[in-house]
């Protein structure tokens, strides 16, 4: 089968690869006939090529129809059109049974450290082939795979419930936004829009979503957002006051995360470090404090006393400074993690099956390109060109 590949840094090619197969009972495979390019997708096209090695299968945004299942997976059938959670967790284990899953006791990675097993996302969460390819293996497809409708709704009706939708929706569930209340977005790409209008869908009184792209602002403007500029953060701070008498919003979501712009020596520390041998790479990222946190330290300065900052974009300096003597002044709470995708699809499944259309689904995706143009558009989303904001891949061309 065809795959994108990881070959190294700022280098991703299509590849001809073993086509997956069943290697425990409980495995499926699906045909692939979508999978997006993540934004998380550009931290392994960039800077954590440490954890990776040439070859290695990208992608975790997969959907498509069962073609395969292994003997003890009685609830898919061959021929089910179906979304794959970016993160393998089992169902059963004390986090899962908690609403837990991406801290899965099956599938965590003992040996990193690390929560549950991800697709296409490096030796850190198991090196598990990714589903930027015509065929992908899913294990515990005995409770991953999310069945959707066969009609004739394009796939991103529901390809964006294996990760977009699921992370904006614990972000704003996390971000304990009261009825009426104020919300502040930072950064507008798939995420924060999807974060942005969840918010309002959820009863936000207001919501701004601040970023420095024109196209992304008139997006999520489009869905009766307030948005911002954030090429000043002094300025976004003093019109965010205004916005909110004065006090700041009651919630903000951080839909960035570690490549923030502004944070120059971060961003030298980040590019030194996946330029360096891998084993020098790796003690720098999980010892030295090299995200960028421009973002977040904004998020902190904007949000009102009592308030709640939700982090959604992904951090990944174990030593990353963050201004405690001003969170705890504030009495700021803050909520983190990797999204718990099955946790909220069964809601967000019939949200997004709507008609209506409530959360914009249908208007999110900007290119859909054949699987072969991936190495194109890993650029283009990369430099933010072309207007673009979500790349889905088509493996059929």
């Amino acid at each position: 089968m065809r795959a994108v590949t990881w070959q190294g840094r700022e280098n991703v090619s299509v590849e001809t690869v073993p086509d997956p197969t069943i290697q425990v009972p409980t495995d499926a495979v699906i045909e692939v006939t979508s999978t997006a390019i993540c934004g998380s997708d550009l931290h392994l096209y960039r800077l954590l090529g440490m954890y990776l090695e040439p070859g290695d299968v990208l992608g975790h945004e997969a959907m498509g129809v069962v073609r395969e299942v292994g003997p003890e997976v009685g609830n898919l059938q061959v021929g089910d059109r179906v979304v794959v959670p970016f993160g393998i967790a089992c169902g059963r284990c004390f986090m899962c049974t908690a609403g837990l899953q991406s801290q899965c006791e099956t599938t965590q990675v003992t040996e990193q450290g690390k929560g549950a097993a991800l697709f296409g996302f490096t030796s850190m969460y198991g090196s598990v082939p990714g589903g930027q390819a015509q065929y992908l293996r899913v294990p515990h497809a005995d409770y991953g795979p999310v069945v959707v409708p066969s009609d004739d709704e394009p796939d991103e009706r529901y390809l964006y419930l294996s990760d977009v939708l699921p992370t904006a929706w614990q972000g704003v569930e996390y971000a304990a936004v009261p009825d009426g209340g104020t919300l502040v977005v930072l950064g507008l790409g798939p995420i924060g829009q999807m974060a942005a209008r969840v918010g309002l869908f959820r009863g936000a009184g207001q919501v701004i979503g601040v970023d420095l792209v024109p196209e992304r602002r008139e997006m999520a403007a489009r869905h009766g957002v307030t948005v911002l500029d954030g090429a000043n953060p002094a300025e976004v701070l003093e019109r965010v006051l205004d916005l909110t008498q004065g006090r700041g919003p009651d919630s903000v979501v951080d839909a960035v995360g570690m490549e923030a712009h502004g944070s120059p020596v971060a961003s030298v520390a980040q590019s030194m470090a996946g330029l360096l041998p891998d084993a020098l790479g790796r003690a720098m990222t999980e010892n030295a404090g090299s995200d960028r946190t421009a973002v977040l330290d904004l998020a902190f300065s904007l949000v009102r006393r009592g308030g709640t900052v939700s982090i959604s974009g992904v951090y990944g300096g174990a030593a990353t400074p963050l201004n405690l003597m001003q969170m705890f002044d504030k009495q700021v709470s803050v909520r983190m993690g990797q999204a718990n995708v099955r946790r909220w699809t069964d809601e967000l499944r019939d949200i997004v099956a709507r008609t209506d259309d409530p959360l914009g689904v249908l208007d999110l995706r900007t290119h859909r390109v054949g699987l072969s143009e991936a190495p194109q558009y890993y650029r283009t989303f990369q430099k933010k060109e072309d207007g673009c904001i979500k790349v889905v891949l088509d493996p059929t061309r």
